[in-house]
């Protein structure tokens, strides 16, 4: 399918601007035009959009608020509105990038899933970003009704309980191409064994981490 056709459908918006729709949906690869710049805006958008979805929706503390927000905003949720409206096969990128998987990885599914927000953002306004934000985040917003914690967040709190300093993350590997870099991080906290992870990128290579020093230490 071509893209218009495809953001008429999965997006629900006509683009004025169909360029606007192809950068959004241009991996970097040494391309000029590519995603990063409307990610930048589409981040913004998402988080403005959902903060306030959340105070309409929950009467709740802002601790419990903002735990309902990182789950929402996270990396991986946008990944998997990504998924769910079909963009991996939409994206443009090179072949090998392709051939390596890079459209499915979640770094690069998040990234893209912002960019399309501040493409609308930007050709639409805020009605046209928002509309398609509570329509595509909806079930999300309900399966995350119990507030839940991200990792890093809860592990945090788990050594601040026990007197300790905040954890400290420290990268010490790094491996694979450009185009679908695996990040390798150490976490430590102190007076506790480190615990070592991989992810796509730094952040969820720390995100990992935490849920393995959390699992071993508390048996969650």
């Amino acid at each position: 399918m071509e893209s218009a056709g495809w953001a008429r459908e999965a997006l629900g918006h006509e683009f004025a601007d169909p360029k606007l729709l192809e950068t959004a949906l241009t991996h970097g690869g040494g391309r000029k035009r590519n995603y990063e710049r409307l990610e930048f805006l589409g981040d913004r958008v998402l988080g403005c959009v959902i903060a306030a979805w959340l105070y309409q929706r929950f009467d709740e503390t802002e601790g419990e608020l903002a735990r309902r927000f990182a789950a929402l905003v996270d990396k991986g949720t946008c990944a998997e509105v990504a998924r769910t409206v079909g963009v991996p096969p939409m994206i443009r990128m090179e072949t090998a990038a392709r051939q390596a998987g890079v459209h499915r990885s979640d770094n690069v599914l998040g990234d893209i899933c912002e960019a399309l927000i501040g493409a609308l953002y930007v050709d639409g306004g805020l009605p046209a970003a928002e509309a398609f934000i509570r329509s595509a985040w909806a079930a999300h917003l309900d399966r995350r009704a119990t507030a839940p914690r991200d990792p890093k967040s809860a592990l945090q709190e788990w050594a601040q309980a026990k007197h300790l300093p905040i954890p400290a993350y420290e990268v010490v590997g790094r491996s694979g191409p450009d185009h679908a870099p695996s990040f390798r991080v150490r976490v430590t906290v102190r007076g506790y064994a480190p615990e070592e992870a991989e992810g796509s990128s730094k952040q969820e290579a720390e995100k990992q981490a935490a849920i393995a020093l959390l699992s071993r230490e508390t048996g969650a």
